[in-house]
């Protein structure tokens, strides 16, 4: 990180300070979610919304609006109502025309009576699922969990898109956006999740994130994997060691939104301000 601490600290506030509103947050997957009232049926529409976040932001929306619609106002009440033979007949039925890139109308039946039998199990969601295990980090706990529903979930092609493992040096990125939205309380997160530590959160690593970080010098890695979110995360937490991800909505939204041109120039970015920690354009810097 070659610009001073303070320095980017200040420019990355000043980001925030910009992209921290509703308007930002009408273009994120997280405007559905928070269309639900009730903890639990946040959850199972941030699962939804997040394992089907990647694409272009207009259409993906519509399509976790619409792959939500069937089960109508309180999702996590009509998935533990019915039986999980009632709940694949209705969804077959209700999701035979839908799709969303990678993924189907059954593999999206498969990812909701997989939330049915991990919170029946827990009977409070998939947050004891997820916890930080003692001795071991968050990661160990996620893999676990994804090492399971490969088991369980059928071996398509969206299903396995959904089931990257961070212990095989993945990023994560839906996961770890599912993580954020339901354990950080701080805008426009949900902090629905009241056990799950809040310092073991990683960033979300997009190809934005990835982007923007390296112009600035949050990462000098070229591969945006697993051990590119890690550095970012380190980075922030240099800047904010309480509350790091904070800055993940606006990075990632000043790429989404279209505002990053990726190529340093006054007449473009004289406005942003990460403009005079910028590095976009210039030469990469070799490794010694």
């Amino acid at each position: 990180m070659g610009t001073p601490i303070k320095t980017l600290k200040a420019r990355l506030d000043s980001l925030c300070d910009r992209y921290d509103t509703g308007g930002a947050l009408d273009r994120d997957p997280l405007s559905v979610v928070l269309a639900y009232e009730a903890p639990m049926d946040r959850e199972v529409a941030a699962f939804v919304a997040a394992h089907l976040a990647y694409g272009r932001v207009e259409p993906m929306i519509r399509a976790v609006q619409s792959a939500l619609a069937p089960l109508g106002p309180d999702p996590a009440a009509w998935l533990r109502a019915q039986s999980e033979r009632d709940i694949q007949k209705k969804l077959d039925h209700a999701l035979k025309d839908w799709a969303w890139r990678f993924h189907t109308g059954p593999d999206l039946a498969a990812w909701l009576l997989a939330w049915k039998r991990l919170d029946a199990e827990s009977a409070q969601g998939l947050e004891p699922h997820l916890l930080p295990q003692p001795k071991k980090g968050a990661d160990e706990s996620l893999s676990q969990l994804v090492q399971r529903l490969r088991l369980e979930l059928p071996p398509t092609y969206g299903a396995r898109f959904s089931l990257p493992d961070p212990l095989e040096g993945a990023a994560c990125k839906r996961w770890r956006m599912f993580l954020r939205w339901m354990a950080r309380p701080g805008w426009p997160d949900l902090g629905l999740w009241a056990h799950y530590p809040v310092g073991s959160l990683i960033i979300p690593l997009d190809t934005h994130v990835a982007r923007v970080s390296r112009f600035i010098g949050l990462s000098d890695r070229s591969t945006p994997d697993g051990k590119m979110a890690l550095e970012i995360t380190a980075s922030l937490r240099r800047l904010d060691s309480e509350d790091p991800l904070r800055y993940d909505f606006a990075l990632s939204h000043l790429g989404i939104l279209g505002d990053c041109p990726g190529l340093r120039h006054r007449s473009t970015c004289a406005d942003c301000p990460l403009y005079t920690v910028c590095s976009a354009g210039a030469k990469p810097r070799k490794r010694k």
